[in-house]
């Protein structure tokens, strides 16, 4: 019986129960993901137009009330009535989208090549550069300049707060995965198996 310098090296399919198989498979929703939602905001500006439009103006924030009636004039102060600003800030958020759409899917670029034995290091910070994007899209611009400082939260009928949530965690969930500690980060030489 003849023995290498390396353990046996496991099926090839185990991968696919590895840590960095999973990050990679929450990089790859995450990518996709926000790759659809820039298409569509480029390919349907006004749907979503309507709604950045709406939180700007701050026209909805009277819990359910018809449009511009009971509204807080303590806060009213911060809202933007301007479509040159509005079409900025929408436009802003698309870009930022597809920017983010682009790390990820470089990001599964270099995950690809982690599978074929080049190691996980850019694949890991794509990833993390790409999914910090996505939250400081939905926890610094949905949740706390939409959500607080617009006060989305005060709308029945444009109100993306629950949306920019479960991105938000999605993400994380992501991000946390990529950061545990794991042998299979360093998993960059072909193993070899014993033989008989």
């Amino acid at each position: 019986m003849t023995t290498t310098d390396a353990p046996a090296r496991s099926p090839r399919w185990h991968v696919l129960g590895s840590l960095p198989f999973a990050a990679a498979a929450l990089v790859l929703v995450n990518a996709l993901y926000i790759f659809l939602v820039a298409l569509g905001n480029i390919t349907d500006y006004g749907t979503n137009f309507d709604f950045v439009q709406h939180v700007l103006a701050m026209d909805t924030t009277n819990f359910g009330q018809e449009a511009g009636k009971g509204l807080d004039p303590d806060v009213m102060w911060r809202a933007i009535d301007n479509p040159v600003l509005w079409n900025l800030a929408y436009i802003g958020v698309i870009i930022w989208e597809s920017l983010s759409a682009i790390v990820l899917i470089v990001a599964l670029v270099f995950f690809i090549r982690g599978f074929l034995g080049h190691g996980f290091h850019a694949a890991r910070v794509w990833s993390s550069i790409g999914l910090v994007m996505i939250i400081l899209l939905f926890v610094g611009g949905f949740i706390s300049i939409g959500g607080e400082w617009f006060q989305m939260w005060r709308s029945t009928s444009w109100n993306g707060l629950d949306p920019a949530f479960r991105n938000s965690v999605i993400a994380g969930i992501g991000l946390v995965l990529l950061h545990l500690p794991s042998p299979r980060w360093d998993d960059t030489t072909p193993r070899r198996r014993t033989t008989p």
